[in-house]
């Protein structure tokens, strides 16, 4: 299914979606570099919530960019800290063995920003959850500006905003519905809002 927005074009298929004619902001560019690195060194990971509603046309900002990454170990988490540094600091600590031990580990998550900057950034942490799992095992491919990058399932996403409950949650939870109503899976979207508990939610403020 093809949608348009503005001049920008999104279509839905079953393997993937395709942003075209989209105007690629810095925060873009910013994604776009630093998921580069991890698609490069084969890294899984999925981006979840309120930058997929920047990337879909929302008008909004936002200074961080949420990335949960497939647990590594140590070995490989230092392959790929190697990597990002060069480009990159870890605001939290300079030290991956500190970094993975007492930040990732620990289920906390760790933030990445260009060099000499703060925001925008990128927090980096890896499954806490038995629904992080999923979300990573259900990812959806997006092709923008001819780069890969992976998303959280929206039938997840959007009754997670509406868990979170801010008045920027549920109106990119209103984005994120009203533009790809006809092509979430209402079942899976409907077991979400049960485990939620955002059914009524939806109705108030959707629906």
């Amino acid at each position: 299914m093809l949608l348009k927005l503005d001049k920008m074009k999104i279509e839905f298929l079953k393997d993937k979606i395709e942003i075209k004619n989209k105007k690629i902001t810095n925060l873009d560019k910013f994604v776009i570099d630093f998921t580069s690195i991890l698609n490069k060194e084969k890294i899984e990971y999925v981006i979840v919530s309120g930058y997929l509603t920047i990337l879909f046309g929302r008008n909004r900002t936002s200074e961080d960019v949420d990335i949960i990454v497939s647990k590594i170990n140590d070995k490989s988490f230092e392959k790929l800290w190697n990597k990002i540094i060069k480009d990159y600091d870890c605001v939290i600590t300079s030290d991956f063995n500190n970094a993975f031990d007492n930040y990732l580990l620990k289920d906390t998550s760790i933030r990445f920003a260009k060099k000499e900057t703060f925001i925008p950034n990128i927090e980096f942490k890896f499954p806490k959850f038995e629904i992080d799992e999923w979300t990573l095992n259900e990812r959806k491919k997006v092709i923008i500006d001819k780069h890969e990058i992976y998303i959280s399932p929206l039938e997840i996403q959007i009754p997670y905003k509406l868990f979170l409950g801010s008045e920027k949650d549920i109106e990119d939870a209103k984005f994120l519905y009203n533009l790809f109503r006809n092509n979430i899976d209402i079942e899976i979207f409907n077991e979400f809002n049960n485990k939620f508990k955002t059914k009524e939610l939806f109705i108030r403020y959707i629906k």
